[in-house]
C-alpha cells in the first residue's frame, strides 16, 4: 500500500474512532464471505463492520487517543463501530457469535470505557433504549393523569385545593405520610367543595332585595 493511501486509511480509522459512540474488536478468522455480509446486514442501522489491518487500526486507535485495544490486534481483525443504540449492537454481535462460534469478540470501548468480552455480553442483556422509553413513559402516564384536572380547573379551585392539602399536612405532622392516601382523597374532592362553597353567594343579594321591599311597604 503506498504511503499516501495508508495515510488516508489512518485517518479514515481515526475519524470512525472518534465519531463512534462504541466500538467492539472482533476476529472473524474461518468466516465466509457470505456470513461476514450477513453480519453486517444485522448490524444495519446500528454500527458499521468493517475487516481493518492490524498495524494501520495500532495507529489510528493511538492517533484518535484510544486504548482499550493495545496487544489486542493480532489475527484477522474486524470492528464493529456503533453509530447508533450500543445495546442493540452488542446484541448483534453477541447472537451472531452464538450462531457462528468463529466469530470471537475480544473487547470494546464505550464512551471512552474500555469493556471486556464479559462486559459487552451484560451491556447486550440490557433493554433497548426504546423499551426503557416506553416503559418510562407508561410510568410518567398516571402521575400526568393525576396532575390533568389541576391544570383544568379554575385557578380559585386550585388554590383552594392546594391549601387544603397544606393544612392536612400541617395539622398532622409526622403522620401525614401515613394518611397520604387520605389526603389524596380530600384533594380530589376539593374542586367540588369549592363549588358548592360558591353557590350560596347569591343568598345575600337574595336578601337585600326583600330588604329594599319591606322598606318600600313602610314608607
Amino acid at each position: 500500500m503506498a504511503k499516501a493511501d495508508k495515510a488516508a486509511a489512518i485517518a479514515e480509522l481515526s475519524d470512525k474512532f472518534r465519531t463512534s459512540g462504541a466500538a467492539v474488536l472482533t476476529e472473524y478468522r474461518g468466516l465466509s464471505v457470505k456470513q461476514i455480509t450477513d453480519l453486517r446486514n444485522s448490524l444495519r442501522g446500528n454500527a458499521t463492520f468493517a475487516v481493518v489491518k492490524n498495524t494501520l487500526t495500532e495507529l489510528a486507535a493511538k492517533d484518535a487517543g484510544v486504548t482499550a485495544f493495545d496487544g489486542q490486534l493480532v489475527g484477522p481483525s474486524a470492528i464493529a463501530f456503533v453509530d447508533g443504540d450500543p445495546v442493540e449492537a452488542a446484541k448483534g454481535l453477541r447472537d451472531f457469535a452464538k450462531a457462528n462460534p468463529l466469530l470471537v469478540i475480544k473487547g470494546g470501548v464505550l464512551d471512552g470505557k474500555a469493556l471486556t468480552p464479559a462486559e459487552i455480553t451484560k451491556l447486550a442483556d440490557l433493554e433497548s433504549r426504546e423499551v426503557l422509553l416506553a416503559k418510562l413513559a407508561g410510568a410518567m402516564q398516571a402521575s400526568l393523569s393525576q396532575a390533568v384536572y389541576l391544570f383544568a380547573a379554575p385557578l380559585s379551585q386550585t388554590a383552594r385545593v392546594v391549601d387544603a392539602l397544606r393544612a392536612k399536612v400541617e395539622a398532622e405532622g409526622p403522620v401525614a405520610a401515613a394518611a397520604a392516601p387520605a389526603a389524596e382523597a380530600e384533594v380530589a374532592e376539593a374542586p367540588a367543595e369549592a363549588a358548592a362553597e360558591e353557590t350560596p353567594a347569591e343568598a345575600p343579594a337574595a336578601e337585600a332585595t326583600a330588604d329594599v321591599a319591606e322598606g318600600g311597604d313602610e314608607s
